[in-house]
């Protein structure tokens, strides 16, 4: 898979969380004024859009934070995602960053705890979807 950098919410990210957070999970508010600050990532497997993440420095957590990680249906199962949040990780740590929080769907935190992330807190609910923070350091 082949990953670009934006500084800019791309089209093809726009649409890969739109299918994924909005039309398979039900969520709402998927766009916000986050995306004007992060940076995104869309992977392509032989230039098609397959997944997406984005990352951002949160002050408030002292941390860069990964999220809206995502990977088209029909793409699921070959890593994808895994490749997506390893090179968020590489440009974070490229920048100096050494601590890496996600808030992650409480449904899929096991994935993220193969990557080496440990919960930092209690669930709490996003649009009625249970998610905990998690964290690692780089």
């Amino acid at each position: 898979m082949e990953i670009k950098s934006f500084d800019y919410l791309p089209e093809d990210a726009r649409k890969i969380r739109v299918a994924v957070f909005v039309e398979e999970q039900g969520f709402e508010v998927e766009f916000d004024e986050t995306d004007e600050k992060a940076v995104h990532l869309v992977g392509y497997e032989k230039s098609k859009p397959a997944a997406v993440c984005r990352f951002f420095y949160d002050e408030p957590h002292k941390s860069y934070m990964i999220g809206r990680i995502a990977v088209v249906k029909e793409m699921r199962g070959k890593g994808f995602g895994e490749q997506m949040v390893a090179e968020a990780e590489r440009l974070i740590a490229a920048m100096g960053g050494n601590k890496v929080s996600l808030s992650a769907q409480v449904r899929v935190s096991p994935f993220y705890e193969k990557l080496g992330y440990e919960k930092s807190g209690g669930e709490y609910l996003d649009e009625y979807c249970p998610h905990v923070l998690m964290t690692k350091r780089l």
